[in-house]
């Protein structure tokens, strides 16, 4: 794939916004976030050198995951940000610096349309796609500290049942790193079902050299927060998204009644 000629510009008017948001009125104390929502290409970048069937594939976006936030919202009545574009343009949950953040291999796949980009290339896809949507969430929190409004970090992720040939037993998963307040609730309501495996830190944990949306809007901001990742063959279809939004609505709905009772959050 030709890298695009002109560098000032790579989104067009006939490419989507990179943010997109759901419920931005939400009274809900929960902030969603969706780092890997969405699985658009600009237009300027055509398809990155790859097939359908590749485009198609967790290398590009977290399957099922963008069901379950849009249904999470409307149920918690919560605010969603969520991007727009596959993370094989930009990854927006890696580090700048990381290899990582504009993958030149995903899996087992190369990315012909991320070989050989300049340093223009590269700031481009950032000022365009990733800061966007990192600035519209810092934003998002600052009205609602300045509002006083209580504010409890909840990023969504999907993964994939089987990874590098071994099978991941876990139904769903809680990420975090310094938090000592959020995830052992999510852990101990989603155990309480009986009918889980429930990954403490797994299949991923959260680190700065490897996640980006918890350490700078979680941590940094001394918010409550978590990661919460779902297998992806249990949100595969229609059905299995509306399952697990109302699921994790009413684990959600149980925890800010537990915060709430401990006086973590403002009654």
């Amino acid at each position: 794939m030709d890298e695009i000629d002109d560098t000032s510009l790579l989104l067009t008017e006939n490419d989507p916004a990179p943010v997109l948001e759901e419920n931005p009125q939400g009274g809900s104390p929960f902030l969603l976030t969706s780092d890997h929502f969405g699985r658009a290409i600009p237009r300027a970048l055509g398809d990155l050198g790859l097939p359908e069937s590749e485009l198609a594939r967790h290398i590009a976006w977290d399957i099922g995951i963008a069901g379950v936030a849009r249904e999470l919202s409307r149920q918690l009545n919560a605010h969603l940000i969520a991007q727009a574009y596959s993370r094989l343009v930009i990854d927006c949950n890696r580090p700048l610096d990381a290899p990582a953040s504009i993958p030149r291999i995903s899996e087992a796949t190369i990315i012909p349309g991320n070989e050989g980009l300049t340093p223009e290339a590269v700031q481009l896809r950032r000022r365009e796609v990733f800061d966007p949507y990192h600035r519209r969430i810092s934003q998002a929190i600052d009205q609602r500290l300045r509002d006083g409004v209580p504010t409890v970090l909840v990023s969504l992720h999907s993964f994939t049942p089987v990874y590098a040939g071994i099978r991941r037993p876990w139904h769903v998963g809680t990420l975090y790193q310094r938090d000592t307040r959020l995830p052992p609730l999510l852990l101990e309501f989603l155990r309480a079902s009986g009918d889980l495996v429930v990954g403490d830190n797994e299949p991923y944990a959260v680190s700065e050299d490897t996640d980006y949306t918890i350490p700078v809007h979680g941590e940094a901001r001394g918010l409550m927060n978590t990661g919460i990742e779902i297998r992806q063959d249990l949100i595969s279809d229609r059905a299995g998204e509306m399952q697990w939004a109302e699921r994790l609505a009413n684990v959600l709905a149980e925890i800010e009644l537990s915060l709430r009772a401990q006086a973590l959050l403002p009654v």
